[in-house]
């Protein structure tokens, strides 16, 4: 019999229907309903930069370009990196519109920056350990382009999850309504037995307006309170 789920009052909670435009069609790949029985709850859904993954593009890539942040944020090019994390340009025509005007840079030494900065956010991956030994069913939803393999190289995040929902394999961002949809679409669940947790409150708000458990995401610690709140089990098992 599936696990059932219900959600405390100590974290948004409000639940809301996904309308009928933001439904996804048919998609190949849906979970098979013939698994349900056996199926533990809740899903649980993360975002990987600065939730799970500390992200370089804050700490590294300002200096690796001898910039100030800002001066990044005004000369780097407004939607390339977002049609990169939608999968819509490939790595070489980022290349040639990362920047407003067009400049050429490294950009192999701009992916072994953002290689050597990838790291595990604290305390993460011992919460990730208990609730992969706790038979928790995990996957990534997150806004990241193909460069996500470089993570999985170095990280191996796919011990505890599965990258099922990131951007540049579905095709949209959060927190589009839409990506939402195709997420509860392709899990084959109830919106209320996913809990969404990420560092974006933006990205939880329309989580919760999806009909999903949100959490926003401050460090491992309060992530523990959070879940363990929501009856989610932590406790290491014993072998």
């Amino acid at each position: 019999m599936a696990a059932s789920f219900r959600p405390t009052a100590s974290v948004s909670t409000h639940l809301k229907s996904i309308s009928a435009a933001t439904k996804s069609p048919a998609i190949v790949g849906a979970v098979d309903l013939s698994t349900l029985e056996k199926r533990k709850l809740p899903v649980l859904l993360f975002d990987v930069m600065d939730t799970i993954v500390r992200d370089p593009f804050y700490y590294d890539i300002p200096a690796f370009f001898k910039m100030s942040m800002r001066e990044l944020l005004e000369e780097k090019h407004p939607t390339a990196w977002v049609e990169f994390e939608k999968g819509l340009i490939d790595e070489i025509e980022l290349g040639k519109k990362f920047f407003k005007d067009g400049r050429a840079f490294d950009l192999e030494g701009l992916k072994d920056c953002m290689r050597r900065g990838y790291s595990y956010v604290d305390g993460i991956e011992e919460l990730l350990q208990a609730l992969k030994q706790n038979n928790y069913e995990l996957h990534a939803f997150t806004n990241y382009p193909i460069w996500y393999k470089m993570i999985e190289e170095k990280l191996e995040l796919s011990k505890y999850l599965s990258w099922t929902f990131c951007s540049c394999l579905i095709g949209k961002r959060k927190p589009a309504p839409d990506s939402y949809a195709v997420v509860v679409h392709l899990l084959n669940v109830e919106p209320a037995s996913c809990i969404f947790i990420d560092d974006r409150e933006t990205n939880v708000k329309a989580a919760v307006n999806a009909g999903m458990v949100g959490i926003h995401f401050k460090n491992a610690d309060s992530l523990k309170q959070d879940l363990s709140s929501l009856g989610v089990v932590l406790e290491v098992l014993n072998n």
